[in-house]
């Protein structure tokens, strides 16, 4: 009962609109209180916050802020489209492509899908609008492009998982990878066959020289050099994910220097919406403690390995369920919120089914990508709708295929747990 109650409060905090953070804190203190009373609250409270924070994989979480806001900065999405349309803009659908190429290509050195999202939008749309193409497909491939980020490292949502689970950050970035890939090739296919459907709906762009093509991959020597300072180095072993994340702060204020974005106005707004995020999650993070302390005491996951050991569900059976369940939380829910309520619940009953929680994270946010676009609080839908100026219902109506299209490269995880997996392994 005490369990339900504090649950309950939860998503009552939640149903009022209060942010997730406080929400989980409030929530937590009640349960807190419930099961032990006022000393047990206040015996947490004492020690919760500075050990909430004060962990040294956390620094991982400004640097790879920090490092967003420099790229955004910088512009280097415009480029970056531009020279992806330039090699496969005459192909039918080719500026999609193209879109999903970008997106690649700037998650790979930003970790935010919002900002992902609010940049292509102001580059490939208006690019693709231009060249005659139906706009629920342009804004449908750049709201599912700025996924990317998501899953593709430096992830920010990874090693937010990371934290909550315990787990290796750099396993986990390095998993990224392929599914990123997987990810990147669905997108890029899906724009084609839409476009071989319906010709119409988006015609081939200009054709290029292969002068032409080899000069505009300059641009894709410091997004590689910069990928290289993340995810390389941690691949190769040579720096810790914690010492990586400031080298790609550090290179990205270079991208910025290069550019000449910088000056002491942008240098001031990229530390202080750095600062503004990473307190955001910091204090979700406090908040995650609180409601999974809670949660421990009540053994709230214990019940639930035993009721599905009760039910004898074989171990597939739970898995089709729990991505049912992300899914339908994912239309309703903050993708943030949803990490830090579901996985220290169903990650031991994952564990305990014998998944592997670094492939379980991967598949997790790949299934928070779909959250992200899937009505009717898809946040990147709602990002490109603001941004492109373009109806709401447009974006959806554009987002569906890719959807389907998601959920098949799910299936896809699932089953080759290895397009996961292998990479990590190599590291070892």
């Amino acid at each position: 009962m005490t369990a339900l109650l504090g649950t309950l409060s939860l998503f009552g905090l939640l149903a009022i609109g209060m942010p997730v953070g406080f929400a989980m804190l409030l929530a937590g203190a009640f349960g807190l209180w419930l099961f032990g009373g006022t000393t047990l609250l206040v015996g947490y409270l004492t020690t919760t916050p500075l050990a909430s924070a004060s962990s040294f994989e956390l620094i991982t979480v400004p640097m790879f802020i920090l490092m967003a806001e420099f790229v955004i900065l910088s512009g280097v999405a415009n480029s970056l489209f531009t020279a992806a349309a330039t090699w496969v803009g005459r192909a039918r659908g080719g500026l999609g492509i193209a879109t999903a190429v970008a997106g690649a290509g700037f998650g790979a050195i930003c970790g935010s899908s919002t900002a992902s999202a609010a940049t292509l939008s102001a580059t490939s749309v208006p690019a693709m609008l231009e060249r005659g193409y139906e706009p629920k497909m342009a804004t449908g491939v750049v709201a599912i492009s700025g996924t990317l980020a998501m899953l593709i490292p430096p992830s920010i949502a990874l090693v937010l998982y990371a934290i909550i689970a315990d787990q290796n950050i750099g396993d986990l970035l390095i998993g990224g990878v392929v599914p990123g890939i997987i990810v990147t090739l669905a997108i890029a296919l899906t724009v084609y066959l839409l476009a071989l459907r319906r010709p119409e709906s988006a015609p081939r762009g200009p054709s290029f020289t292969m002068r032409e093509k080899f000069a505009s991959l300059k641009v894709a020597g410091p997004v590689i050099l910069l990928f290289m300072a993340v995810t390389g180095v941690i691949y190769l072993g040579v720096a810790t994910p914690t010492e990586a994340a400031a080298l790609g702060a550090i290179g990205a204020f270079l991208i910025c220097l290069a550019y000449g974005k910088i000056s002491r106005r942008t240098i001031v707004q990229a530390i202080t919406r750095s600062a503004a995020t990473t307190c955001m999650i910091f204090l979700i993070l406090m908040g995650a403690k609180f409601f999974g302390y809670f949660f421990t005491l009540t053994q709230v996951t214990q019940n639930l390995i035993g009721f599905v050991d009760d039910q004898q569900l074989s171990p597939a059976t739970v898995l089709v369920l729990v991505l049912v369940l992300y899914f339908i939380l994912g239309c309703f829910m903050d993708q943030a919120a949803i990490l830090i309520l579901t996985v220290p619940v169903l990650l031991p009953l994952m564990i305990s089914l014998g998944y592997d929680p670094v492939w379980f994270g991967v598949v997790v946010i790949v299934m928070a990508e779909i959250g992200l676009v899937t009505p009717p609080l898809g946040l990147n839908a709602f990002v490109v709708a603001k941004y492109t100026g373009r109806p709401l219902e447009e974006v959806f109506s554009g987002l569906w295929p890719h959807i389907l299209a998601h959920l098949i490269v799910v299936a896809i995880l699932c089953l080759f747990p290895e397009t996961v997996l292998w990479l990590p392994g190599q590291m070892q």
